[in-house]
């Protein structure tokens, strides 16, 4: 980011979760900030203290302070150890920063909303009418852009024997809701089939329209040193 003096009637704040899409958000934040040429902030919540996050919670954190620092952002924020509502602590640093638009991911399952069993994005609006929220759609994208699959589509798993079949039409037969996620440079429907089945978010393997299992597999990326679930 550049380091002409920056104005301050903006400020951008990106509220990034564990998970893949982080790298996504914040990269949105600093071109936003680039192109107000304003200060950027990066935060993450989390109810545990630091000290007892897991190594893949660590190596998210290290990789989001290295973003920061790369682009060129005024502090990379953690509020660990946090008993409030997400969006209190969100609203309490947007003000405390002077925050005028706030970016963050928005998944059908948001893994703050299920943390804090509210709309996120309608609390925000009460909490700080004054912000800016830009959502950014996260569903339809795997972890990698180099990925080796297409764009994700809406489709179904119905029952069909001792497998389920994909469709791309809701019937009333169909168990499941998700994302397919088709590997690239096939005329057949092989691929992932991303859905939420008890709380939990699955990527199951489709191959020829079936799936034969609920075994979670790993996504193939451009990156083959990454090959963690979502």
């Amino acid at each position: 980011m550049s380091r002409r003096k920056k104005r301050m009637d903006e400020g951008i704040l990106v509220c990034v979760y564990y998970g893949p899409n982080g790298e996504r958000l914040i990269q949105r934040g600093c071109k936003i900030a680039q192109t107000f040429g304003c200060p950027l902030y990066i935060l993450t919540v989390d109810r545990k203290p630091f000290a007892e996050l897991d190594a893949e919670k660590s190596h998210y954190i290290t990789k989001w302070k290295q973003m920061a620092i790369k682009n060129g952002a005024d502090a990379f924020i953690l509020r660990d150890n946090e008993e409030r509502p997400v969006y209190k602590v969100i609203a309490e640093v947007a003000r405390e920063k002077g925050i005028t638009q706030i970016i963050m991911g928005q998944t059908p399952h948001s893994r703050w909303e299920q943390i804090t069993r509210e709309s996120i994005v309608n609390s925000l609006i009460r909490e700080i009418p004054f912000v800016d929220l830009h959502i950014i759609s996260v569903a339809r994208y795997l972890k990698d852009p180099d990925s080796n699959y297409d764009k994700g589509i809406r489709a179904y798993l119905a029952k069909e024997g001792p497998y389920y079949r994909l469709f791309f039409k809701h019937t009333r037969d169909a168990v499941y809701e998700g994302i397919f996620f088709k590997e690239v440079g096939t005329d057949f429907n092989n691929g992932i089939f991303k859905f939420n089945k008890e709380k939990e978010t699955l990527q199951v393997e489709v191959t020829d329209d079936i799936v034969k299992d609920f075994t979670n597999v790993a996504i193939k990326t451009g990156d083959a040193s990454d090959n963690s679930g979502p």
